[in-house]
């Protein structure tokens, strides 16, 4: 079971990255809908829409981000955070570190990855 004070230190860790990302979406959504510049040579159109395209796929990732934050803030508030769904087992203060919103220990998430490999094969 994490401490207090590692709990309060991945929640601050989490709104930190949250605040970021919903950050960036405003600054997304304002840069999209506000004056649009008209481009006459259609190659620049082109790449216009592709730059924008790829923006958006950017923040879809992030939205599913966020709404992994907002579990994991969740699991802190339960009690739950920090522990394997899978096996029940205290997930490592490295893992917690690398990936904050991890719900599976390294041991199960190895296994969850070779099972989706073999059934994509």
């Amino acid at each position: 079971m994490l401490s207090q004070k590692k709990r309060d230190y991945f929640r601050s860790l989490l709104n930190e990255k949250l605040e970021e990302l919903l950050h960036e979406a405003n600054k997304t959504v304002t840069g999209m809908t506000s004056w649009e510049e008209t481009y006459a040579d259609p190659t620049d159109r082109a790449a216009l829409e592709s730059d924008r395209n790829f923006t958006l796929r950017i923040r879809d990732r992030e939205r599913k981000l966020i709404a992994k934050i907002k579990e994991a803030l969740e699991r802190i508030d339960t009690g739950t955070y920090g522990i394997c769904e899978l096996c029940g087992e205290e997930i490592s203060q490295a893992r917690l570190k690398a990936r904050p919103v991890t719900t599976l220990c390294i041991d199960c998430k190895k296994r969850q990855e070779t099972e989706e490999k073999l059934k994509g094969l």
